[in-house]
């Protein structure tokens, strides 16, 4: 198993409940590849480097997790059809 981290932007234009509930189905997400979330770090509303799909600030979330080498793939294709997901990056962490 190798240690990931996932850089999450999420929208500001969703409710709280909302935000709440895409970070629970990305943690689903990441459990249902065979991963196991490790830490979840919520920086908070921050200002975005430059406009996204008219918005200017997002929600950003760190989440650490461990994972097999296939799950980052099967991760991003799930990400990617969330609409409220304005943006985000997995790397793999320096063991």
């Amino acid at each position: 198993m190798k240690k990931y981290e996932l850089a999450l932007v999420v929208s500001t234009k969703i409710e709280d409940e909302a935000r709440a509930a895409v970070l629970d189905k990305v943690k689903a997400s990441i459990e249902k590849a065979g991963g196991t979330v490790s830490n979840v770090d919520e920086s908070g509303k921050k200002r975005l480097a430059y406009e996204i799909q008219k918005m200017k600030e997002g929600y950003y979330y760190f989440i650490q997790f461990e994972a097999e080498a296939e799950a980052p793939a099967v991760i991003e294709s799930n990400l990617r059809i969330m609409e409220s997901v304005i943006r985000f990056l997995i790397v793999r962490q320096d063991a």
